[in-house]
């Protein structure tokens, strides 16, 4: 069986990894895959594609000159009959509008597309209405979560008979970092003394993330643990205004920018604060789970699924920094609860959210909706 995907990348986040790897665990089962890349011509994204490579995974470019594009429905449509996949599935917004036509104009056997997120814009009536169009195209949608199931449904108009739940998953047979060794290193980069303690977050700095909401918190505790220290790695175009937030706080409240060395980071850190306020999922809290490290998150969306509260992390309301910054003041007053939380987080990534246990559904719905479309005999 031939699988192609097909995503709009111009940066590397939650559902451009979880499309690495899927595509690296459906090889495994047997499904050859081949990623459509759809990149904006001044973001031809060499390191996802070097990445890819990497990993011995297929990948054809294919530029798309702005969001109405009125060849690329046909230029995909040419790229799927020259590998003539069994399956095409689509991921986010730009894929689903040119690519679910162009795997019916290539005549596709099976149409599925993925939904990563919650976001606001799907609301639009414009939106909406386009997605009850593409429906029609679509064999199944694949929703990472049951907050995402019920949006996609209530919102986006979906059918019910054709929503499959897949949660995301990550690599669980890599064993945690040296945290001590992790936190030696961070804190000699950051000059850093050896009793600090280590608050971060890691995400783009937009305002799904909540991250003003984190900044408001930690300056609530400050004072009460002079040690603490707030990293805030990413980037976006929220920095600057976060940035004159933080200001008062001065070096306890430090801006990294984009790091390559995730795991690192969160071995190194002593609470991950996630304060969105709303997320598909959050593959950042499955990051920060297998290296132990406990979460602090908002309960909103699809992160109650993920943390379960006073047993693997805290949860807060959203938009709430009293409530964050309460939830904060717990966990840096007692270590071992830290510790106590992140080996449980660690256990539930591992029975839970399991790389080859997405890929192993995900292959199994390919087969079921191909063999439904299978002429008897």
């Amino acid at each position: 069986m031939r699988a192609a995907h097909m995503i709009k990348v111009v940066r590397v986040a939650g559902a451009e990894q979880h499309v690495l790897a899927l595509l690296a665990g459906l090889r495994e089962r047997q499904i050859e895959p081949r990623l459509l890349l759809l990149v904006e011509p001044d973001t031809p994204m060499e390191d996802y594609v070097a990445r890819l490579a990497a990993r011995g995974l297929p990948v054809e470019r294919l530029p798309i000159y702005g969001d109405l594009d009125v060849s690329l429905t046909r230029r995909l449509a040419a790229a799927l009959r020259v590998f003539q996949p069994d399956v095409a599935h689509t991921h986010l917004l730009h894929a689903d509008l040119y690519g679910i036509p162009a795997a019916r104009l290539a005549g596709v056997p099976v149409v599925v597309t993925s939904r990563h997120n919650d976001d606001a814009f799907r609301y639009r009536l414009p939106i909406r209405l386009t997605n009850r169009i593409l429906w029609r195209g679509v064999d199944a949608a694949v929703t990472i979560s049951d907050a995402l199931t019920r949006f996609t449904i209530e919102v986006e108009g979906a059918p019910k008979d054709k929503v499959r739940r897949i949660y995301y998953g990550v690599d669980t047979t890599i064993p945690p970092l040296d945290r001590a060794a992790a936190r030696k290193s961070l804190l000699a980069e950051l000059k850093l003394p050896p009793d600090a303690v280590l608050v971060g977050v890691v995400c783009r700095l937009v305002e799904q993330k909540g991250i003003t909401y984190a900044v408001e918190a930690f300056q609530q505790v400050a004072g009460e643990f002079p040690n603490a220290v707030l990293l805030i790695a990413g980037d976006g175009p929220l920095r600057a205004d976060l940035q004159a937030q933080a200001a008062p706080l001065g070096e306890r409240v430090r801006f990294l920018g984009w790091r390559p060395d995730t795991a690192g980071l969160f071995a190194a850190l002593d609470v991950f604060l996630a304060p969105s306020l709303w997320e598909g999922f959050g593959l950042v809290l499955l990051e920060a789970m297998a290296q132990q490290t406990p979460v602090i998150g908002s309960a909103v969306s699809a992160i109650p699924e993920v943390i379960a509260d006073s047993e693997t992390g805290l949860l807060v309301p959203p938009r709430n920094a009293a409530a964050l910054a309460a939830a904060l003041r717990t966990l840096l007053a007692d270590g071992a609860l830290r510790q106590h939380l992140g080996l449980l987080g660690r256990d539930r990534l591992e029975t839970q959210f399991d790389a080859g246990r997405m890929a192993d559904e995900t292959a199994a719905l390919y087969r079921e909706l191909y063999n439904r479309k299978r002429p008897a005999g």
